[in-house]
């Protein structure tokens, strides 16, 4: 940390999940360092379960029902950082990202399929709820020095797009994510579990219209003990 940093103290409302609603997040920020200083953890513990699909090969599912794990992914690229990932109540769409995949990596995936899983989120950092999107605001300006003092550049979301025009390498929100996350919860002393976020995705679905065609949110399981079940879904 340079000598003679000036302080900035960012004030922040994060919404408590019990009765009272209060100010949770209390950042002092001095150079890459942000501090937060939180009451109980326990009151922001979901205890909310979800239904999600994880679109792959057909061996994949057959492995994960056979008791294999998942295999994490951790590219560099991904929208919600490291995890396994799982559309939110979407199985037609996680099946149509694995024949997606096909075509681009027919080495990988040659029977499109997906497996069906009951996911607790626990601890999740919910960027559906505008407390997380705050605190990675708050947070990107310490992002920003940390790279800087690494002489790394900076990620950009850029690179390969769609049809419809969406980026669809997310080095940046990938990056800021997984630094953020290990941050918080260093200074919070749990973890996040899952990651959880929306995305307006695609064509749009009719001529004029703002609903795209493959909108969907997507959950991003940090901690594998969050998978409390998987199951075959239905053709």
């Amino acid at each position: 940390m340079p000598a003679g940093a000036t302080k900035v103290v960012l004030m922040r409302s994060v919404v408590r999940f019990q009765n009272d609603f209060a100010n949770l997040l209390d950042a002092t920020k001095r150079g890459a360092e942000f501090l937060y200083e939180l009451p109980s953890m326990s009151s922001l513990d979901y205890q909310r379960t979800v239904f999600g699909y994880h679109g792959c090969d057909q061996s994949v599912l057959e492995r994960v029902l056979s008791g294999n794990e998942f295999r994490p992914s951790d590219n560099d690229y991904d929208w919600l950082g490291r995890g396994i990932y799982f559309w939110e109540y979407g199985p037609a769409r996680a099946v149509q990202w694995a024949r997606e995949e096909q075509e681009r990596k027919p080495d990988k995936v040659t029977n499109p399929s997906s497996v069906g899983a009951v996911i607790h989120l626990g601890q999740c950092f919910d960027l559906l709820d505008v407390r997380y999107t705050s605190c990675l605001k708050d947070a990107f300006p310490s992002f920003v020095y940390a790279q800087g003092e690494s002489d790394e550049p900076m990620p950009t979301n850029a690179g390969a797009r769609n049809r419809a025009g969406d980026l669809l390498l997310r080095r940046l929100d990938c990056a800021v994510l997984n630094w953020a996350i290990v941050a918080l919860e260093k200074e919070l002393g749990y973890s996040f579990q899952t990651v959880r976020g929306v995305f307006v995705e695609g064509d749009a679905a009719f001529p004029g219209s703002c609903i795209m065609e493959k909108s969907h949110i997507q959950v991003s399981v940090r901690d594998a003990r969050s998978i409390v079940g998987v199951f075959r879904p239905r053709a």
